[in-house]
């Protein structure tokens, strides 16, 4: 969709448009936004929206805190569960500084500068995203409990699975908003779901990832229920993982995945920090299925890149390491870097590891590097990286590292 600011000024008129979401994220990529009334749509697009920055998490300190908003006229979306008189919009924005310069901790215009710079070598990267939550009750005050909704398994069906209509109003939900959900199941653990996204291009599969979320923490609320986006909510039950599958292709239509993983895990324990940024991530790695090796293989679930049994324009490569606590745009952003290095390179894959790793002895898992083991070795890793010093603002790692 290509709406231009003046569309979307006549659509807010003509439907009924009484306020308009100006969505963006901090620097861990946790939702934010401003509502304004639709007579501050055309400063919105001409000026931007001013906000306190030093008020936002990694962004500002109260001497310099002024910031602005410029929504993205084609990422405009009515919020389903919200009035339909006195409808309510929403639009994912960059941040600017007075005077028009990018912030550079906007991870969304890091993004889109990261794609141009694929553009600009002739390559396009598709992505995809497995997102897995916990749905846990809530007492009689609506605050959070540990007590799962359910204990049910790995695809089980209801009744069991109590979280089938939950998942069901989710992609409903999503659908109302020009995204498009490809399957939902019940997972491993109990309480714990998993639905999953056609491919998209980088920028729009971020902001899904994004507005994902949000609906999924709405609808559970709306159920009596909390959703819980962290990597490791119950110490004795699987972590949530955000599985993460991508592609590109050149100008001739090439596939060029080989080339990508090989970027991928060449550059991985120095990005690991973004894709896994908090000390729980640190629990799940190496346990119920989540990697800890830096291994490729065909479908065996026990490696950090696996390629998906799929053909044609489904062949993709899933990454299995990131957690639900990344910033997809700052997980996207490092990820296209890493392909566009393993293919100027003309890299090609290590031998491939078609053994269970989680069950494989210590002659086969010493012959291969691991992920960190900590937080404080994925930044360590970072801050030493010539390769993330190139691709991300000083600042952004500091706010990660330091």
């Amino acid at each position: 969709m290509n709406y231009t600011a003046e569309e979307i000024m006549q659509y807010c008129a003509e439907e009924d448009v009484k306020f308009i979401r100006l969505a963006f994220c901090d620097a861990f990529g946790a939702q934010k936004n401003i509502s304004i009334m639709p007579s501050e749509l055309r400063r919105a697009f001409e000026q931007g929206i001013g906000f306190d920055a030093s008020a936002v998490k990694g962004f500002a300190n109260e001497a310099r805190s002024d910031l602005l908003l410029f929504p993205d006229p084609d990422t405009l979306s009515v919020l389903p569960w919200r009035p339909e008189h006195g409808r309510v919009v929403r639009m994912f924005c960059s941040i600017k500084e007075p005077g028009g310069r990018s912030f550079e901790c906007d991870t969304r215009s890091l993004l889109i500068k990261a794609i141009a710079a694929a553009k600009a070598e002739g390559l396009e990267f598709s992505f995809g995203s497995e997102l897995e939550f916990y749905l846990f009750k809530q007492d009689e005050n609506g605050i959070p409990t540990s007590i799962p909704y359910d204990r049910a398994g790995y695809m089980d069906i209801a009744p069991d699975d109590k979280g089938e209509n939950i998942r069901r109003e989710i992609c409903l939900t999503l659908e109302q908003m020009g995204i498009t959900p490809e399957s939902s199941h019940h997972e491993e653990g109990p309480g714990q779901n998993e639905i999953d996204f056609r491919y998209a291009d980088a920028l729009k599969a971020a902001d899904d990832a994004m507005a994902f979320r949000t609906v999924v923490k709405t609808v559970a609320n709306a159920n009596g229920l909390y959703a819980d986006f962290s990597p490791k909510p119950l110490n004795d039950q699987p972590g949530s993982g955000y599985h993460i599958n991508l592609s590109v292709k050149d100008d001739k239509n090439h596939i060029l995945l080989p080339s990508v993983i090989a970027g991928i895990l060449e550059h991985i324990r120095d990005i690991t920090v973004f894709l896994n940024p908090t000390e729980q991530s640190y629990k799940r790695l190496g346990k119920n299925k989540a990697p800890k090796y830096i291994s490729w293989s065909s479908e065996n679930r026990s490696q950090l890149v696996r390629i998906p049994a799929a053909e044609g324009e489904y062949r993709r490569a899933e990454l299995r390491s990131p957690d639900p606590t990344a910033n997809p745009y700052l997980a996207f952003t490092l990820l296209i870097y890493a392909g566009l290095y393993g293919c100027r390179n003309g890299l090609f894959l290590p031998p491939v590891s078609d053994t269970d790793l989680f069950s494989a002895g210590s002659d086969i898992t010493e012959k291969l590097m691991r992920l960190p083991d900590s937080l404080a070795e994925a930044r360590a890793y970072a801050l030493s990286s010539s390769f993330v010093a190139d691709h991300l603002p000083r600042r952004m790692i500091e706010i990660y590292c330091k």
